[in-house]
């Protein structure tokens, strides 16, 4: 099923119907919410995993590699975070359209939440998640394989590590003999000598992370919603641990991401704005205001932006005479703020 409903009566016009603030009952029209704003904090951690490697302990004495780790360690870092806004449906903006016979053709588009799209048209706003291209571990080159003879049959690890590292030896003396055009044998065009390279740079890696080990990183998105708070100018939004990695908020173990969202928006309030409204026919929607949001975490800001909020703003009423037999009028809305993107009629 289409996402959204599509073409709902088609003898039904919006001159006809009546908006009411209620709970509506099935069977009495076309049922819509408007949204309310949510901030979406997304959260991209990285898990990053170490193996020590085989020839671990020998890396100072072979490769005079120091302070190389000996032990398997894991821990979790940030790598970014995302701000974006969410349109939720709101229980106390519930509205009901009500089809009337004898009127021109309409179609009302909603989201699979019931969010009104558009009216007399299709909106091509997308509501799908944002598409991050997250890192994940690339499968290590078995070094094994590139090991001579010598290597597989000494008796000691520490035998097996000094050959291994002649052998690192030998391979960076065969890269520095190619690249200065004093190999016996030298590659015929330039794609060629590259290839050789390559696989000698790959031998070379795969060898000496016997002595340094290997790193894995691998990417997690964690989303949080935050809705707007006009008591409490700074909240938790989740906790990070390097050692556990996001927490959610009750779990003291890791430091506080806060998100501050204030409003800032200089929209003028309508007189009847606040108080009890007489019923008006028409499309009711929203007029969004701006806040200010940022997102801190031990200190530092990681996002400072200003953005659209329902809960700033206030509603209005599209009168129903723009949808009378006459004129044909097509709104698209904002589904996370219930504002208009666009309207136009002919």
């Amino acid at each position: 099923m289409k996402r959204g409903i599509i073409a709902l009566g088609l003898l039904a016009s919006l001159n006809a119907y009546s908006q009411e603030s209620y709970v509506p009952q099935a069977g009495e029209g076309i049922v819509y919410f408007l949204p309310k704003t949510k901030v979406a904090i997304d959260i991209i951690a990285t898990k990053v995993n170490y193996q020590p490697g085989d020839f671990s302990l020998y890396a100072s004495r072979y490769l005079r590699l120091n302070d190389v780790n000996t032990q398997p360690e894991s821990h979790w870092e940030i790598k970014d975070i995302h701000v974006r806004l969410v349109g939720v449906p709101d229980s106390t903006k519930a509205y009901i359209m009500k089809l009337k016979d004898k009127s021109v053709s309409s179609n009302v588009e909603l989201t699979d939440k019931g969010i009104v799209k558009a009216i007399n048209t299709t909106s091509t706003e997308k509501e799908s998640a944002p598409d991050y291209k997250l890192e994940t571990p690339e499968p290590h080159e078995n070094a094994r394989k590139y090991m001579t003879e010598d290597i597989l049959m000494a008796g000691s690890s520490a035998k097996m590590a000094e050959l291994t590292a002649r052998e690192i030896y030998n391979i960076r003396d065969s890269k520095n003999i190619i690249l200065r055009g004093q190999a016996e044998t030298m590659p015929k065009d330039g794609a060629s000598l590259q290839l050789v390279i390559d696989q000698l740079n790959k031998q070379e890696k795969a060898l000496t992370q016997t002595f340094t080990g290997t790193t894995d990183r691998k990417d997690k998105v964690f989303t949080f919603l935050v809705e707007p708070d006009n008591n409490a100018q700074e909240q938790i939004a989740a906790r990070f641990s390097a050692q556990l990695g996001v927490l959610p908020t009750n779990n003291l173990a890791g430091d506080p991401i806060y998100v501050s969202i204030r409003n800032t928006s200089t929209l003028p309030v309508p007189e009847e704005e606040g108080k009890k409204k007489k019923k008006i026919d028409g499309v009711i929607y929203n007029v969004p205001g701006k806040g200010n949001v940022t997102v801190s975490y031990q200190g530092k800001k990681l996002f400072n932006d200003e953005m659209s909020f329902t809960q700033f703003g206030y509603t209005e009423v599209l009168v129903d005479g723009l949808f009378d037999k006459k004129i044909n009028t097509r709104v698209v809305f904002n589904s996370t703020t219930g504002g208009i993107l666009k309207i136009d009629k002919d």
